[in-house]
């Protein structure tokens, strides 16, 4: 299967390249005792860091997250809106409203960075992806799911078979609270049993297709699947 090339990040953002971002990983080994006092140092050095490099590091609160968009734009309650369409039957669109009226599922895990720094325990709350997919009719020809954010730059993609797992969530909150949008929000994805950066934030879009369309970071280089452990010789489908 060959890559897609990098899509145009359009006015909301410029992406973030593969270099720039491995320069990083040395910071995962710093841990989460130290990174506090480190990222402090990053963001004086940085300012405000269009990049969101610093947000690779823990925190005093759990973690910070990244962006690879200079800039994202806020979505409120009233006029945040999520797409699901493609191979579908019953193509639909969702307020926040609506999502947070569906069943609501709970999850506690551990958070995985692809960098090395893990966030113990975290709890995630939202929707089942396969309770939207199997609202809107997936058709016989659908093989996949692809996420796209309305950062303008970011999306991401599982299996049809992943996407539906018990462990995949429409995310509307996180450590008990409403997701924030420096945090993803109002929605994001979360995939437990795959690194973060499956876990695509200020997600607007679900669309099935026929095959898997590489993301982000995979055009730039990453695993298509990545179950945590995989880059440590596991081969099973872990999922926790």
């Amino acid at each position: 299967m060959n890559p897609e090339p990098p899509e145009d990040p359009g006015a909301q953002g410029r992406p973030v390249g593969r270099r720039v971002f491995l320069g990083t990983l040395a910071l995962g080994a710093l841990g989460v005792a130290t990174a506090p006092v480190v990222q402090r140092g990053l963001e004086g050095f940085l300012g405000s860091d269009p990049t969101g490099l610093s947000g690779l590091l823990p925190n005093g609160g759990g973690f910070r997250y990244y962006s690879v968009a200079a800039s994202v734009p806020h979505k409120s309650p009233a006029d945040y809106r999520l797409t699901v369409d493609g191979l579908v039957d019953h193509p639909r669109t969702y307020t926040l409203a609506d999502l947070r009226a569906l069943p609501q599922t709970r999850l506690v895990r551990d958070v995985q960075c692809v960098t090395g720094w893990r966030v113990p325990g975290t709890p995630f709350q939202g929707v089942t992806l396969s309770r939207l997919l199997d609202a809107a009719g997936v058709r016989a020809a659908g093989r996949a799911v692809r996420f796209t954010c309305f950062d303008g730059t970011y999306s991401e993609s599982l299996t049809l078979d992943q996407a539906r797992r018990r462990d995949v969530l429409v995310a509307l909150r996180m450590q008990d609270k409403d997701i924030g949008h420096d945090h993803g929000g109002p929605v994001r994805l979360y995939v437990a049993p795959m690194y973060f950066y499956k876990s695509a934030k200020w997600l607007s879009g679900i669309t099935v297709t026929d095959r898997v369309r590489p993301g982000y970071w995979e055009r730039l280089g990453y695993d298509v699947d990545a179950w945590v452990g995989r880059s440590n010789g596991r081969t099973d489908e872990p999922t926790s």
